[in-house]
């Protein structure tokens, strides 16, 4: 029994294949979208891939980037097979595509559910780049002079001044590492030389941040040397005043402005997914209901269209009979009697005792 089978009259296919062929030019600027959407994700993940670590962070901005670009490609088809499918004889020329055109789409209209999907599900392979090349970022900020590392302390200081954050973490990053170039530290003084030697690597540490991780919006003058020394400053306590510096850790704050792209872009693929799929479950009733006008032979009568001729328990079974018997193509039938010819041949005995033989004349 067909699945939700509909009747179409002539004057019902005819519409039906006019709006269809306005829905597939609306599907190829939604592809469009989709391409325009993954091309900002790329230069956004681009922007900051210096704090990045390698990854497949750019997996979802290329699936969309591809699927954008393949859904202007099917959709235009699909514009001129439903245009010619308002009249009969255009559509014969179609009628061995359609079926293999409606199965392409379906699973192209899976990829862009997938690329949906990933949208949602990038957030821990993101986080983890943020946080391994953040850690690197602020491990070599303080070298402006090695080539290939000298852009670093721009990266990390703009990065801190625009999303208002400091450190990996938190501030306390700051605290683990030398971020001030060894090129000004006076090595003639002995508190600089004290901190040297107190260190089992020979780094200068200092419970101090760089200057981008000052909050401007601060009324007191940034404290970013000695937060942790209460009687370094007037009227301070670290423990209980508010500082003013930024708390929160730019992993933190990178991640949320991704993630929030992510999802927008997320919600918008599911869209597109949902218009996709109404499009082609109409290109599915079209292409039904001319193939069965034609069995019929009458072009201006009525004919059925549905989704599934069968139940889909039988088209399950028959798609999965198909894919059983694909193996089974080059194997020699045994059906209707024809027997493999090496089977129960009887073997011929060349002994001495089978062959006759002849007298031999006497001399």
């Amino acid at each position: 029994m067909a699945v939700l089978k509909v009747k179409f009259t002539k004057t019902k296919r005819d519409k039906l294949a006019q709006i269809l062929w306005i829905l597939n030019w609306v599907s190829v600027v939604s592809g469009i979208i989709l391409f325009s959407l993954g091309l900002f994700l790329k230069i956004e993940i681009k922007k900051r891939n210096e704090v990045m670590a390698k990854g497949d962070i750019n997996s979802v901005p290329n699936m969309l980037i591809s699927v954008g670009v393949i859904a202007c490609i099917i959709n235009f088809l699909g514009g001129k097979i439903c245009y010619d499918c308002s009249d009969a004889n255009k559509f014969s020329r179609w009628k061995l595509v359609m079926l293999p055109y409606i199965v392409c789409t379906f699973c192209f209209t899976f990829c862009i559910l997938l690329g949906a999907l990933m949208c949602y599900t990038m957030r821990n392979e993101l986080e983890e780049s943020l946080y391994l090349g953040l850690r690197d970022a602020i491990k070599f900020y303080k070298d402006t002079d090695i080539p290939g590392r000298c852009f670093l302390k721009k990266t990390v200081d703009m990065l801190q001044i625009g999303f208002q954050c400091c450190g990996n973490n938190g501030f306390r990053d700051w605290f683990e590492v030398q971020w001030v170039s060894a090129r000004y530290l006076n090595m003639a003084s002995k508190e600089v030389l004290d901190r040297l030697k107190s260190n089992v690597d020979g780094k200068f540490l200092v419970d101090g941040v760089p200057f981008s991780c000052c909050n401007p919006s601060s009324p007191r003058p940034c404290i970013q040397y000695q937060l942790t020394n209460n009687s370094a400053h007037y009227n301070y306590d670290f423990l209980t005043e508010e500082l003013n510096i930024w708390v929160k850790g730019c992993r933190e704050a990178l991640l949320d402005y991704y993630t929030a792209i992510m999802r927008s872009i997320g919600i918008a693929a599911l869209l597109i997914w949902l218009f996709e799929l109404s499009v082609l479950t109409g290109v599915r009733y079209l292409q039904t209901a001319m193939k069965n006008v034609l069995l019929l032979g009458d072009l201006d009568g009525e004919s059925d269209g549905w989704l599934l001729e069968n139940s889909f328990v039988e088209t399950a079974k028959y798609n999965i009979n198909i894919i059983k018997n694909l193996g089974k193509a080059n194997q020699i039938s045994t059906v209707s009697g024809m027997n493999d010819p090496n089977i129960d041949v009887q073997n011929t005995d060349c002994g001495k005792n089978n062959v006759t033989t002849k007298s031999i004349p006497a001399a």
